[in-house]
């Protein structure tokens, strides 16, 4: 924000010392309130019903737990109908959809999917330089859309317009695994921890699970998965990963008894869209859940 130079002699240190201090609270007065001048034009709604119904939303939408994201996404859709070009609000509800594909299958899964990539693309319509807007939208896009390039282009945006924005390096470090690259996601990752270490997201330890299983270090990931699994019970991706990597581990009872607690959550065993591109990567995964579901063919 500020930087000087000041010359003084030891004998008049105090007087140095208050001169310092003056002129540092001066600069960073006036750059503050600039900021929140900024802030204050730069607000996502000018609605602030809709802002508060998409404050409320925040807790339920990173639930996974079904009801509460459907909950979260009510409070969504109620902000977006008193302000369509709510940007924020509208990419929270495609993460939604997302989380709630998970649980879905046949054409519930494929509605979701199809929500999920209209509201990332009316999201960035809206809010093309809000990086949270752009870091959900291109997650989501990479996800469900074809190409991932042109997500991970999205999120680096995201960062460069703040790099200290640590839901964007979660993001990339999802979609850096989702594209075939493990290493380069624990690096993403763990920028992300670093940046915010009280926030405690069970979703980097799934993340550093795969990046194992990939590596084909099952016990690894295994230790993390079963974390995890103790922090969000209620996550269907999980018990699905665990029953896979047990598999290919070759522990088929267990993984048979991951897949029993996967139906208590869903009765969806083989999900409907599977984001990993790297085609090794993809049939480690699916294999290992077809093995521990019996179907050895």
């Amino acid at each position: 924000m500020w930087a000087d130079r000041f010359d003084g002699s030891l004998e008049e240190i105090f007087e140095l010392q208050d001169k310092v201090a003056f002129s540092v609270a001066v600069v960073i007065e006036s750059t503050l309130q600039a900021a929140e001048i900024k802030r204050s034009i730069d607000r996502p709604t000018s609605d602030l019903t809709a802002y508060d119904l998409y404050l409320r939303a925040l807790p339920n939408c990173y639930a996974w737990d079904k009801e509460r994201i459907l909950a979260g996404l009510d409070l969504l859709e109620a902000a977006i109908k008193r302000d369509p070009k709510f940007g924020p609000a509208l990419a929270l509800a495609g993460v939604c959809h997302q989380h709630l594909e998970h649980f879905s299958a046949g054409k519930d899964s494929e509605a979701h999917r199809r929500s999920a990539i209209e509201l990332a693309r009316r999201a960035l319509q809206a809010s093309p330089e809000d990086p949270g807007t752009v870091a959900n939208a291109g997650f989501l896009l990479g996800v469900f859309d074809g190409a991932i390039e042109p997500a991970i282009t999205l999120v680096d945006r995201a960062l460069s317009l703040n790099p200290s924005f640590e839901r964007g390096w979660r993001a990339s470090a999802w979609l850096r695994l989702y594209a075939g690259q493990p290493d380069v996601a624990v690096e993403h990752i763990q920028t992300a921890i670093r940046l915010s270490p009280r926030f405690g997201n069970t979703t980097d330890i799934v993340l550093i699970g795969c990046a194992h299983f990939f590596q084909r270090r099952f016990e690894d990931a295994i230790s993390a998965y079963l974390t995890a699994r103790e922090q969000m019970p209620k996550n269907p991706a999980i018990p699905r990963y665990l029953a896979a990597c047990y598999a290919q581990a070759g522990r088929l009872e267990q993984a048979g008894q991951m897949l029993e607690q996967l139906r208590t959550i869903t009765p969806v065993v083989m999900p409907s869209t599977v984001p990993f591109r790297n085609p090794e990567h993809r049939n480690l995964y699916l294999s290992g859940l077809r093995l521990a579901a019996g179907d050895i063919t």
